[in-house]
């Protein structure tokens, strides 16, 4: 039976997603390209024509991301152009989905050799913007669906909220967990772990000066609880006490993920492939799933998906031995440990997107990365990554170091 192994992975430093941040003249296809490239620069004679297809994650898909951007990624990139591209959309969790699908099509005997990627450029395709139409917010989920949820959906802030209240989490725990993730991802850049991760990138500006992008952007080492309590909730708004009654208000800019831009790209084919091609295979995708959960909690998904992927896999949590559990908003990680019984000193050890931050389509390819340094580094066997997404869905993945 065929397998599917990863064989390399790389991601751009995460970019702060505002004017002022270092990709903010970047077009996004550019910053795709740039992953994509960097991969196969560290693939030793990989022909790019042998590459079956090129699967990039992207959520915002609309305007300079729109239209199959991945395609155009690929072509950018330097991929002849018989080689395909398409792009998916699970949400935050799309280039985690990539993998799935690259893994699956590998396993099936579709693809060789494919890519899996993400790329997401919130300076230039700001979150939501799908949903605009001559700058009126669209419903996107129709008239079905304010039947069957009354009020109908909420924004994500407002879930996080609600999980807050929900696990009993104290807005002093979610800035102390967030204050760590600064303080991780912080040590990790320091002690070098980052460093054969990250393809560094050369930004050209309109006036013709030159700057390099080395490091993520928006992770602050002195981060503190003072600091943080400091901020003022963002989603505090009467009409969502009238429907759920009484919330702490505890979900601030310091707690949540920022806004970034970033892309990531992982290879992946088959054992005897890679052994034929002289590659050394990272991991195996030991399994893949993916599940829904309650639209309005909607963020809570990684619980079931954790339980539904280790049942898959015929494991338990005390077999893994690394994980990585995105960041969107502290009290989803929280939340997640006290249904799980994880052990925190295992999740997240590079830090998380609260301090990393959170290019949506480009997250789970950038958390599969991190997982595979992490798992190599230490020398654990088993790493799970999983992700919460809009709409109550979640994917979760186990990855075995090779």
């Amino acid at each position: 039976m065929r397998d599917a192994v990863i064989v390399e992975a790389v991601r751009t430093p995460v970019g702060k997603g505002r004017p002022g941040g270092a990709y903010a003249e970047v077009h996004p296809v550019e910053l795709h390209a740039h992953a994509l490239r960097s991969l196969i620069e560290r693939v030793p004679g990989l022909r790019p024509h042998e590459i079956d297809d090129v699967i990039g994650g992207v959520v915002g898909q609309v305007g300079e991301q729109s239209g199959n951007t991945t395609r155009f990624a690929a072509i950018a990139a330097g991929l002849p152009e018989s080689v395909p591209g398409v792009t998916v959309d699970r949400q935050c969790g799309s280039s985690q989905q990539a993998l799935s699908f690259a893994a699956n099509g590998v396993i099936a005997g579709e693809y060789d050799i494919a890519i899996a990627s993400g790329a997401e450029s919130m300076s230039h395709v700001p979150i939501g913007s799908s949903a605009l139409v001559d700058g009126v917010r669209q419903d996107v989920a129709g008239p079905s669906i304010s039947r069957i949820y009354p009020g109908g959906l909420i924004p994500q802030g407002v879930s996080a909220e609600l999980i807050t209240r929900k696990w009993g989490l104290s807005r002093t725990r979610l800035d102390e967990f967030s204050a760590e993730s600064h303080r991780r991802a912080a040590a990790a850049w320091e002690q070098g772990f980052f460093a054969s991760q990250v393809a560094p990138v050369k930004v050209t500006h309109a006036d013709g000066s030159v700057t390099q992008l080395e490091r993520d952007e928006t992770i602050r080492p002195g981060t503190t609880v003072e600091t943080l309590a400091g901020l003022r909730p963002a989603f505090a708004d009467q009409r969502w006490t009238d429907r759920f009654g009484e919330l702490d208000w505890s979900i601030t800019a310091g707690n949540s993920s920022p806004i970034n831009d970033g892309s990531a790209a992982l290879l992946v084919t088959t054992s005897e492939i890679a052994a034929a091609r002289g590659w050394r295979p990272r991991a195996r995708v030991h399994t893949t799933t993916v599940t829904g959960d309650d639209p309005i909690y909607m963020l809570t998904g990684i619980i079931p998906a954790t339980a539904k992927v280790l049942a898959r896999a015929g494991l338990t949590i005390a077999d893994i031995d690394a994980f990585e559990v995105n960041e969107a908003f502290a009290p989803v990680v929280l939340a997640w440990l006290a249904e799980t019984g994880a052990d925190p000193a295992k999740v997240n050890v590079d830090g998380g997107a609260i301090a990393i931050g959170h290019p949506l389509g480009a997250s789970g390819a950038r958390l599969a990365t991190t997982l595979l340094g992490v798992l190599e580094r230490t020398g654990g066997r088993y790493g799970l990554q999983t992700m919460c997404e809009a709409g109550g869905t979640a994917n979760a993945t186990i990855l075995e170091r090779l």
